[in-house]
């Protein structure tokens, strides 16, 4: 059902788009671009992608092991591949990293957090590139020109939610707490509040944890600069192609307007991006005929170019997941094993104390006994010391015979010589 929808969206745009624009001989164009330009777009595209994949290994591989250089590199691929076939507006992609970080050791409340400082940090760019190519295209610092609503009204806009955006790190880190305990004593709308608590309490910590990793001057959030930049530049470099030039502040600002088209719910954002880009670059004045052939290139570029690896990298995500798991049950097997032998030295422990002690009680009756016999023999009463008979110690203590006491000679005055 989604490859028919698929070759049912293609087909529509084949047919569609240049019935529009009145661009029946558009297509042909498209095999007579210039291929050193494509190519360089197809090397840049890489190089987007490796931005991605090194924005992720900074956010989310601190305190995770298992977050190496593979599987930053496998996660955002598999999501790229999830986001450009399945109908969803990029919850694919989401749902894929939610999955790989998961199976990867992640808490879920650590998931959503660092998930939110990601976003926050891509999407700030996007927002401040409008603001900047807004500000300037409309006020005529840039060249190129384009109306209020296309360059001052958006600039606005971002503005409004970046502040918004920042407002979120206010929010309490006790926040969810706060509501929970209103929970308890104000009924049914309280319990509501503090369900509805998780989400600005995620949002409140995602933001501080960006502006964190930002004040920490990580090196890696480079990579968020790089997955926008290449990406704008494979566009510019497809135009290119074709023999058209598009100032830099109007690539920037048809792109990003035209991005918003992934929002809809298409695989991959097919026909929502390709026409709001067509349709930002004609607003800007670029010729329909130049801007319907440059972004098809565009997108035959970055959509099948990372989709192909994608597919790759979440066979060999699932592969790592696989190796995740047997790592766990084997660390879970030997925890048990290390607890049963601590129990089974316990008790051989015990039992050899037991042992212990059952010997030498048995030794001391038996010494006592021994005792009691030799007293029978040898009764300690008084006897004849002429009959040449010395008593002995009878208390078990080896010191042989006893010796008469004599008492030494007093001299005059009574003091011991």
């Amino acid at each position: 059902m989604g490859a028919l929808f698929i070759a049912a969206a293609l087909v529509g745009l084949y047919l569609l788009v240049p019935k529009l624009a009145g661009l029946n001989h558009t297509w042909g164009r498209l095999s007579h671009g210039n291929a050193l330009w494509l190519a360089a777009g197809a090397v840049l595209e890489l190089f987007s992608i490796a931005g991605y994949a090194i924005l992720f290994r900074t956010v989310f591989g601190r305190g995770m092991p298992r977050i190496d250089w593979r599987a930053s590199i496998e996660i955002p691929l598999a999501g790229i591949a999830a986001i450009r076939l399945l109908a969803a507006a990029g919850a694919g992609g989401v749902a894929i990293t939610v999955w790989a970080l998961n199976r990867a050791g992640m808490e879920p409340r650590v998931i959503g957090c660092r998930m939110v400082a990601s976003y926050v940090i891509q999407y700030s760019i996007y927002l401040l590139a409008i603001i900047v190519c807004g500000l300037g295209l409309g006020t005529g610092l840039f060249p190129g020109g384009g109306s209020y609503a296309l360059t001052m009204l958006p600039a606005a806009f971002s503005a409004i939610a970046i502040v918004l955006l920042a407002s979120m790190a206010f929010v309490p880190r006790d926040f969810e707490r706060r509501l929970e305990r209103i929970a308890q004593r104000s009924g049914r709308v309280g319990r509501l509040a503090a369900r509805s608590a998780t989400a600005p309490a995620t949002l409140g910590s995602g933001v501080r944890t960006a502006i964190g990793l930002v004040r920490e001057r990580r090196l890696g959030l480079l990579g968020a600069v790089a997955y926008w930049g290449f990406d704008i530049a494979v566009l510019g470099l497809s135009f290119r192609a074709f023999g058209s030039v598009v100032p830099i502040a109007v690539l920037v600002m048809g792109y990003f307007l035209g991005t918003l088209g992934s929002l809809l719910p298409l695989p991959g954002g097919i026909g929502g991006v390709e026409g709001g880009m067509i349709g930002a670059f004609a607003a800007f004045g670029v010729p329909g005929a130049s801007a319907v052939v440059g972004v098809l290139a565009y997108r035959a570029i970055s959509f099948w170019l990372p989709t192909l690896p994608g597919i790759i990298g979440y066979l060999s995500l699932r592969s790592t997941v696989r190796t995740w798991r047997l790592a766990d049950s084997i660390g879970d097997s030997k925890d048990n094993g290390d607890t049963r032998t601590d129990s089974d030295n316990r008790a051989a422990s015990d039992n050899r104390t037991d042992s212990d002690n059952r010997a030498a009680r048995d030794n001391r009756a038996a010494r006592d006994n021994a005792v009691t016999s030799t007293a029978g023999r040898n009764p300690t009463a008084s006897h004849n010391p002429a009959a040449g008979h010395h008593p002995t110690a009878t208390d078990g203590d080896r010191t042989g015979p006893a010796r008469p006491r004599i008492a030494p000679p007093r001299s005059s005055d009574g003091a011991n010589q």
